[in-house]
């Protein structure tokens, strides 16, 4: 025994707490796919052939628009290389599995309603869910957002949420429910409270819930900390994701209406906030919405879709791999964005990524940071169904190992 490992031994002692800690508050990334978007539908319109339904006025507005590859990359203003490459890709994806995540919303999208009125709404929805998860033409992943904590909505948003689940029943898989408009730390303690009141009456496994950005208030607190952090860890494990709202954020900062944006300085600001806060912990990233919607005339609609296209592809750039939908005729513009963008990366990726495994002389020195950070990049690539294992040449398996190598251990 030298001197060195007695030393050892007291730094072991002394970072006990400490690396107990940090693994604790970051165990890496979240295993498991994450969806590449969120749409949202207000709870009134909402019933068991929603995702079917979205899906085939999805495929109206596209063989209206962009009948075929070179008619939409005309109205996107794309080369037509990579729009002829996920079309038929995009068409399949349109069929099979048009929506990822659905969220039945009682908030913005539904309104302020008498009572007697939501509750039957929330009934009815909870039943549609239920009947289209027996029926097999639900999302992969879906659930509520109800009305936010604060104390004008405090007692309708729990009614709502009570009611939606104790008709369902047991939650599918996949399911989450939002809390919005989140001002403070403690609201999310407090749904951590109401998630556990509820397991206990319903008898359903545990709830996880999403927390939605779309308050100064969540960026910086009174005491001028980044109360979003915080919220992350007094979450107890159940936030699986933080959801930037584009304009109640924008709003509630002063901007007006004509330059409220996804790409407004402010926004891009919140959402860097969002992605410190959440590097390393498991909990996922959603950017938000354009409320320019693909509709009216076809100079209206195409100019929508460009729009679209190119905010999905920036979200994308920079690390933000999910985004809300609000209306059909997004989702073949996020799927060609989306499409596009993992398609481009693949081939180079998939290589670099062959290199460091087989320890290859090249012009990159890759650490296992980068190895994570690739072998990510394929796996949402695969989840989506922008690319095929064939086309990656790296087995799956060995792929998720990478992906989700805990950064506590790193």
């Amino acid at each position: 025994m030298t001197a060195l490992d007695d030393l050892a031994d007291e730094l072991d002692a002394r970072l006990a707490t400490a690396d107990q800690r940090l693994r604790a508050s970051y165990p890496g990334e979240a295993v498991g796919r994450q969806p590449v978007h969120t749409v949202y539908v207000p709870a009134d319109r909402y019933d068991a052939d929603t995702v079917p339904g979205l899906g085939r006025q999805a495929k109206v507005v596209l063989a209206e628009y962009g009948g075929t590859a070179p008619e939409l990359a005309e109205a996107l203003g794309l080369e037509p290389g990579p729009v002829a490459d996920v079309y038929d890709r995009v068409r399949a994806k349109l069929d099979r599995e048009p929506v990822e995540d659905l969220r039945i919303d009682f908030e913005d999208g539904y309104g302020n309603r008498p009572d007697a009125e939501e509750d039957a709404a929330a009934q009815a929805a909870a039943k549609a869910l239920a009947s289209s998860v027996a029926a097999g033409n639900g999302s992969p992943f879906c659930g509520i957002r109800f009305k936010s904590f604060e104390a004008p909505t405090r007692r309708r948003g729990l009614r709502t949420l009570d009611v939606f689940l104790e008709t369902l029943g047991p939650p599918p898989a996949g399911f989450v429910v939002t809390l919005p408009k989140v001002t403070s730390v403690d609201q999310v303690e407090a749904m951590v409270l109401v998630a556990e009141r509820l397991e206990q009456a319903l008898g359903i496994d545990r709830l996880r819930f999403e927390i939605q950005v779309e308050t100064p208030q969540s960026i910086l607190g009174a005491d001028g900390t980044a109360l979003v952090a915080r919220m992350i860890h007094a979450a107890a494990s159940r936030c699986s994701g933080l959801h930037y709202g584009t304009y109640d954020y924008s709003a509630a900062c002063g901007i007006v209406a004509a330059y409220q944006s996804m790409e407004h300085p402010a926004a891009d600001h919140a959402k860097a906030v969002m992605q410190v806060a959440a590097a390393g912990t498991g909990v996922q990233l959603s950017d938000g919405s354009t409320n320019v919607l693909p509709v009216g005339d076809a100079d209206a609609v195409r100019a929508a879709w460009r729009l679209h296209v190119r905010l999905v592809r920036r979200s994308l750039e920079r690390g933000f791999y999910q985004g809300w939908d609000l209306h059909a005729a997004q989702l073949p513009t996020r799927y060609i964005a989306t499409y596009a963008f993992y398609r481009e990366g693949v081939p180079a990726a998939a290589a670099r990524l062959r290199d460091y495994l087989g320890r290859a002389e090249t012009g990159f020195l890759d650490e296992p940071a980068t190895a994570q950070a690739l072998a990510g990049f394929l796996c949402r690539g695969l989840d989506c169904g922008a690319v095929d294992e064939s086309e990656v040449g790296i087995e799956r398996a060995l792929l998720d190992g990478l992906a989700r190598r805990a950064t506590a251990q790193s």
